[in-house]
């Protein structure tokens, strides 16, 4: 009789660990490696990553963790490492902003092949493994900068492309953009395409030394808004010279507000973080791929009508809120 009692003793203890292990939330670590710390539009990616993480845990009964491991300055080496030691650290997916496709495929495949599932967001690596691309349209991107740029030039001018670092693949794709929209505009001229160090410092310093070797530049295309995330980084008196940029961060919009910049297109920073980490619960917890390996996300444009409303964003994007 003990016997019977013992072993029914421990089936009803066994069966109400399973009850309790059961409505236990899955744990659940997820890498996110973006191009660099200081970028205003990487820190709205994590707290959109963040907020997913909250988000999905809740909704799905997951203990959702962000191993955040981005390089303080962009470095595709420390990319790639950033990948390894996650996938050896246990990481269940990795969403990354590749700052060289190239030297960042072998890292992504590896992980691929190690069982760990890679989302790009901003910047692909598409000859990789990869399951999904979140981002802008990158070509369309950059016709869309072009094209906003001939309206405000009425067609005409010399113009300068500035493209960030000529090894990321996102920005190559809108040079090619811009310029077969230029190729539109019989009476446009693109002087050059400048590259730089994405860094607000250097993206400044390459607009006032091209500005200075070329005075006749009257319309400025920036594929990349670095050279407005800090004050006072354009020269020019507001209606000499035409600019447009993408990124609408909130130290861009005092030039916005100025006249020195007519067009902002805002990409969607904190949706790089947010989707991404969709895209990863439903490939990891529900193996469900998305309906196409590129997830498009609209540009917001951005003027001095609407910069107001605009603004509020970032409360939410930076944390805020």
């Amino acid at each position: 009789m003990k016997k019977l009692l013992f072993t029914l003793a421990s089936a009803c203890a066994v069966f109400a660990a399973s009850v309790l292990h059961a409505d236990s939330p899955r744990k659940i670590t997820f890498g996110v490696v973006a191009k660099s710390q200081g970028n205003p539009v990487f820190q709205a990616a994590r707290v959109g990553a963040e907020d997913a993480a909250r988000d999905l845990s809740k909704k799905y009964n997951l203990d959702i963790k962000i191993d955040w491991r981005t390089p303080n300055e962009e470095d595709a080496q420390k990319q790639a490492e950033a990948i390894e030691q996650l996938t050896l650290a246990g990481a269940e997916g990795i969403a990354v902003s590749c700052s060289d496709a190239n030297k960042l495929t072998d890292a992504i495949n590896n992980a691929v092949d190690n069982g760990v599932p890679v989302a790009c967001f901003d910047s692909d690596a598409p000859a990789s493994k990869r399951f999904v691309i979140y981002g802008v349209d990158d070509e369309d991107c950059g016709r869309q900068t072009m094209a906003e740029l001939a309206k405000v030039m009425h067609g005409k001018g010399v113009v300068a492309i500035l493209a960030g670092s000529q090894n990321a693949p996102n920005l190559q794709k809108r040079v090619a953009g811009a310029k077969a929209e230029a190729a539109k505009y019989p009476g446009i001229t693109i002087r050059d395409v400048y590259y730089h160090k994405e860094t607000a410092q250097d993206a400044a310093a390459k607009v006032e030394q091209v500005m200075q070797a070329n005075p006749d530049i009257n319309g400025w295309a920036m594929i990349g808004g670095w050279a407005l995330f800090t004050d006072n980084a354009l020269k020019w008196q507001p209606g000499t010279v035409a600019c447009v940029s993408v990124d609408a961060l909130l130290v861009e919009l005092p030039y916005l507000k100025s006249g020195q910049v007519s067009v902002l297109l805002g990409q969607q920073s904190y949706e790089w973080g947010y989707q991404s980490i969709r895209h990863l619960v439903d490939k990891v917890v529900f193996k469900k791929d998305p309906p196409a390996v590129k997830d498009v996300s609209p540009l917001i444009r951005v003027t001095k009508e609407n910069v107001d409303q605009y603004a509020k964003n970032w409360d939410k994007w930076l944390g805020k809120k």
